[in-house]
């Protein structure tokens, strides 16, 4: 049995993405749609993977699915069980885990999703071979990701630029290239099918998103814990941060556009 070569650069996630809850607010009307585009229907099982704080577990629960969230960050999951007693749907399965390796039986579930989250799996194919795996013939994935053209996409380039990803992780924004998607799919699913969305996310100022997001963002908080000791290296980095931050703020508001992708397991 080979030992997992990324298990510190996973803890490292872990421990940032500890802090995001705050954000789940503008993370909630994207899973409303994820999950009107998955089709979601009452009766399936689905398998939201990079749950976070449940937004589209509970989103897919309260349409009638059999669902089970899972997250390797245990923060994320306390919160996620606060909000389903919340929302009157306490039968949710919650599970710690990587989504390099997903710990149910081959052909589990009818729907596999995931918003924003299996995008962070260092290795991309070893993600989409487990989310395949999964999953029954037939049956569909979809997921949520950031396009390298629009902001979030930038703002994680921004990040590699500073702090680099170990050897061997691949860039998170390729998850939002449709060339790239296709490719990782591979000849494992037909019907692909790709739409488009929109997060709103109210800031004040780019200097008030940078501060939100240095406290919420996992790749940010870990940047800025790793810059301490090189202030001049991390004042760059937040004056190049608000620079992008203006380009998509209107109305108080900076807009994140996202990519929705659609498959079925053949």
């Amino acid at each position: 049995m080979t030992s997992d070569p990324f298990v510190e650069f996973k803890s490292r996630q872990r421990e940032g993405w500890a802090f995001f809850a705050p954000l789940e607010a503008y993370t909630t009307p994207p899973a409303a749609h994820l999950v009107r585009f998955a089709g979601v229907r009452p009766g399936q099982t689905v398998l939201d993977v990079g749950t976070g704080t449940g937004v589209v577990a509970i989103t897919a629960r309260r349409v009638g699915a059999s669902v089970t969230g899972l997250d390797l960050t245990p923060e994320l999951l306390a919160r996620a069980r606060e909000s389903a007693v919340l929302a009157n749907v306490n039968d949710i399965v919650w599970r710690e885990g990587d989504a390099e390796s997903l710990p149910f039986a081959d052909a589990s579930f009818d729907v596999v999703l995931s918003q924003f989250g299996h995008m962070f799996a260092p290795r991309p194919e070893i993600a989409t071979r487990e989310m395949l795996r999964v999953l029954k013939r037939g049956s569909r994935l979809a997921f949520a990701t950031w396009p390298p053209e629009h902001f979030l996409g930038k703002l994680f380039s921004l990040v590699g630029k500073y702090v680099p990803p170990p050897p061997g992780v691949a860039p998170t924004p390729e998850w939002g290239n449709l060339t790239v998607v296709r490719e990782r799919l591979g000849s494992g699913v037909r019907d692909v099918f790709f739409d488009r969305g929109d997060m709103m996310f109210p800031a004040l100022s780019p200097q008030h998103y940078r501060a939100t997001i240095e406290k919420t963002s996992g790749p940010v908080i870990s940047l800025v814990q790793r810059l301490q000791n090189d202030r001049e290296k991390l004042d760059t980095f937040r004056r190049e941060l608000e620079t992008l931050v203006e380009e998509y703020l209107a109305d108080n508001v900076v807009r994140h556009d996202y990519l929705l992708t659609r498959a079925i397991k053949v």
